[in-house]
C-alpha cells in the first residue's frame, strides 16, 4: 500500500510538472508583449525627433484573437507613424488569406511596409503574397526604397527581399548604392528579415538603423542567454531581441524583433516592437 501511494505520489507530481510547463509554454506564446524601445540617431532630422515604428515579424500563421483584433488593438494602441512588417508573415502551411483581415486593419492605422522572409519565398506562394499586398495597400519594398515625411524632414525606408527570392534580384548593395545616390548622406532605414546576415554584412551597407526578425527571440529564453535556439537549430544564438552593434567596428546598428508566431515559446513573449526615434 505504501509502495503504490509512492507511485501515485510520483505521478501526481509529473502531472503536475508537465502542466506547469505546458501553462508556461502557452502564456510564452499567446500574451502579447507591447514593449517601447528608444534609437537615437545623430544624422535623424529634427521632424522626425519624436517618431514611432511599430515592427512586427515572424507571424507565421498565428492568430491573435478573431483576425488577429487584439494585435491590431495593440498597434493601435501604440499610435504608430510607420508599421514595418519583417517577413515570414505567413508560411507553407497558413496560406496568404489569413492575412488579408490583418493588412486591411493595419493599413488604417499607418502607412505599412512590408519586406519578405524565407517562409514566403519557401511556400511557393509569392504570387498570390504581392497581390494581397497591392490589394490591401501595403507597400511591399522588393530591393527599393521609399521617402518617409514628417514636419517637413525626410528619412528613408529601404527593404531587401530574403535571400530565398527569385535567382538574379538586385544585391543588397546595389540598393545601397541606390540609396546614396538618390538620398545623398541622410539618415536611412534598412528592412532586411535576418538578423543572422547583420553582423558582417548588412551592417556595411551604411544604414542607420536596420530592421530585422527571423531568430524568434532564441524560442526558448533562459537567463543571461539570447534564447536556446536559433532559427536555424543553433544552440545559444545572438542578435535576438533588441539592439545590437556589429562586431567588426562599424557603427551601424540593428534592432531584432522577437517576433510574433514559430515554434511554442518559452519566457518569450510574442512581441509588439515599438521604436521612438529621436535625434542625438
Amino acid at each position: 500500500m505504501a509502495e503504490r501511494k509512492h507511485r501515485h505520489g510520483k505521478l501526481y507530481l509529473l502531472l503536475m510538472a508537465l502542466a506547469a510547463a505546458g501553462a508556461a509554454i502557452w502564456v510564452g506564446s499567446s500574451v502579447l508583449s507591447v514593449e517601447e524601445f528608444a534609437f537615437t540617431g545623430a544624422r535623424l532630422p529634427a521632424g522626425w525627433d519624436g517618431g514611432r515604428l511599430v515592427v512586427l515579424s515572424d507571424l507565421h500563421g498565428k492568430r491573435f484573437g478573431r483576425q488577429n483584433s487584439r494585435l491590431l488593438e495593440a498597434v493601435r494602441k501604440a499610435g504608430p507613424n510607420v508599421i514595418c512588417l519583417c517577413g515570414d508573415m505567413m508560411d507553407e502551411w497558413s496560406g496568404t488569406e489569413y492575412l488579408r483581415p490583418l493588412l486591411e486593419g493595419l493599413v488604417e492605422i499607418a502607412p505599412v511596409y512590408y519586406v519578405t522572409g524565407n517562409h514566403e519565398w519557401a511556400s511557393g506562394q509569392m504570387p498570390e503574397l504581392r497581390r494581397l499586398l497591392e490589394e490591401t495597400g501595403v507597400t511591399y519594398l522588393s530591393n527599393t526604397f521609399v521617402p518617409l515625411e514628417r514636419n517637413g524632414d525626410t528619412i528613408t525606408l529601404a527593404g531587401i527581399d530574403d535571400p530565398n527570392g527569385y535567382a538574379g534580384q538586385k544585391s543588397p548593395e546595389e540598393v545601397a548604392g541606390e540609396v546614396k545616390e538618390a538620398a545623398g548622406d541622410g539618415f536611412w532605414l534598412l528592412m532586411a528579415h535576418r538578423n543572422n546576415l547583420f553582423d558582417g554584412e548588412y551592417c556595411r551597407l551604411g544604414a542607420d538603423l536596420v530592421l530585422s526578425g527571423h531568430g524568434h527571440g532564441g524560442i526558448w529564453r533562459l537567463p543571461f542567454t539570447d534564447g536556446l535556439l536559433g532559427a536555424g537549430g543553433q544552440l545559444l544564438p545572438g542578435f535576438t531581441n533588441g539592439f545590437y552593434r556589429c562586431t567588426d567596428g562599424h557603427e551601424a546598428q540593428v534592432f531584432v524583433t522577437r517576433g510574433l508566431g514559430g515554434i511554442p515559446r518559452l519566457f518569450n513573449h510574442p512581441q509588439v516592437a515599438v521604436l521612438t526615434l529621436h535625434c542625438e
